[in-house]
């Protein structure tokens, strides 16, 4: 039986992959003023920066496995509620570490410092507010995986429609 991709599968894919790419390069990889790897390098070791790394890469190289492997067919149960989950607990660590402490203030004095010094030099588009400025990659990550969560949302509870593929 010949599987029928959703835009919105690929959609989900392509967001994935570039989430996995963010994941691999973001502390590693000079990117110009998107990051500043001499100053994270300077905040943590390299063992911490690696394992971090491979702590993100895997867990998205799981969920584009799951994604990869059902794409096209009914998602049980179970996967939809993975994928959902696994990706809402990721966002969640987000707005706990930058959104919240940049809106409302919780827990920015204990990142103020550390903030500036990793990111302090990284390009930035937003203001600052409570003494933290989000710097465009991380905007463009979280965007990316919250747009990442709908889609699993979207394709968790439509249906394939076989005339047209949403």
């Amino acid at each position: 039986m010949k599987r029928q991709i959703r835009t919105a599968e690929k959609l989900l894919v392509l967001g994935l992959s570039l989430i996995l790419i963010f994941m691999v390069v973001q502390d590693l990889v000079p990117l110009g003023p998107l990051n500043d790897v001499d100053a994270i390098s300077e905040d943590r070791s390299f063992n911490e920066i690696l394992t971090v790394t491979l702590i993100g890469t895997v867990q998205i190289l799981i969920l584009l496995s799951i994604v990869l492997l059902f794409m096209g067919k009914r998602y049980p149960i179970w996967i939809r509620l993975w994928l959902v989950i696994h990706q809402s607990f990721i966002f969640v660590g987000a707005l706990i570490d930058w959104w919240i402490p940049y809106f409302f203030g919780f827990g920015a004095e204990e990142r103020v410092e550390r903030y500036q010094q990793m990111f302090g030099e990284t390009h930035a588009f937003l203001p600052e507010i409570n003494g933290i400025v989000p710097n465009t990659l991380h905007v463009i990550f979280h965007s990316l995986l919250l747009l990442c969560i709908l889609l699993t949302i979207y394709i968790s509870f439509t249906t394939k429609n076989k005339n047209h593929l949403a």
